[in-house]
Formats: C-alpha cells, structure tokens, sequence
C-alpha cells in the first residue's frame, strides 16, 4: 500500500517570522510616569492593550526632573520607582526637547498628557498618546 504524501502546511501569518518583527517604542515624560498615582491608570496594561507590549523608554532628563520633584512631592517619587523599571534614553537636552529628541531618534510614540508638548509633536507629526476621561489612553 503506497503512503500517501502530506501537503506542507503554509503558516497563518504572511510576513517575517514574528520573533523579527520590531515592536513598537514609546517614550514617557514625567506626567505620564505620575498617572498611574493620580488617576489609577495602569501604564503597562493601557499601552499594551494599545500597541501590544511596546519598549518603553524614559528620557534621562525626565528622570533628573523627576528625581528633584521627589524631595517634596510623594507622586513624583512614585513616579521615579516606576521609571526605573523602563530603559533610559541618554539625552543632553532637557524639558519638552529631550522627549521630543527622544521620540525622533527611537521613532517612537510619546505618552504625556501636557497640553503644550501635544502641540509640538502633532506639529512635527510625532504620534502622540494621551489620557482620555482620566480613564485610559489613547492613540492620536
């Protein structure tokens, strides 16, 4: 009796193999690293039901900043452990440019809430990722 020849099977997902397809990258400023304290948002949860568990970076200004406003600001502190458990972007600049800096050279999405900083990055054409109803977040 003759054995009969198996098709191959054709994988389900059409493209590279999953293991090297780059994940996406977000950047965090110090608000966005402060609202899981104000507003009981869970960061990682919210992002990864956004993007599908991103690389998280923290610009190294973000966490100077963070680490003087935790002399006397408990959030803050908060804010600097949670950090911590991201990788840091190197930057010499600081403020709204580090992040903005880091957004450009990471090509990644930038978490924050700061009115001003959505202006800039909508106007450099950054993609932007923000809180909605002090609930959860949204991709913009």
């Amino acid at each position: 009796m003759a054995q009969r020849r198996r098709k191959p099977q054709r994988s389900k997902y059409a493209g590279p193999h999953p293991a090297f397809v780059a994940r996406p990258r977000v950047v965090l400023d110090a608000n966005a690293l402060m609202l899981p304290f104000q507003f009981r948002v869970n960061l990682d949860a919210e992002l990864d039901r956004l993007l599908g568990g991103p690389e998280v970076y923290v610009p190294s200004s973000v966490l100077r900043e963070l680490e003087r406003l935790a002399i006397r600001d408990r959030t803050a502190k908060s804010a600097l452990r949670l950090a911590a458990k991201y990788k840091v972007h190197e930057t010499d600049a600081s403020g709204d440019g580090a992040v903005i800096a880091a957004a450009e050279a990471l090509g990644a999405h930038v978490v924050t809430s700061d009115r001003a900083l959505l202006e800039m990055l909508r106007a450099r054409g950054i993609l932007r990722i923000t809180l909605r109803s002090k609930s959860h977040l949204v991709l913009e």
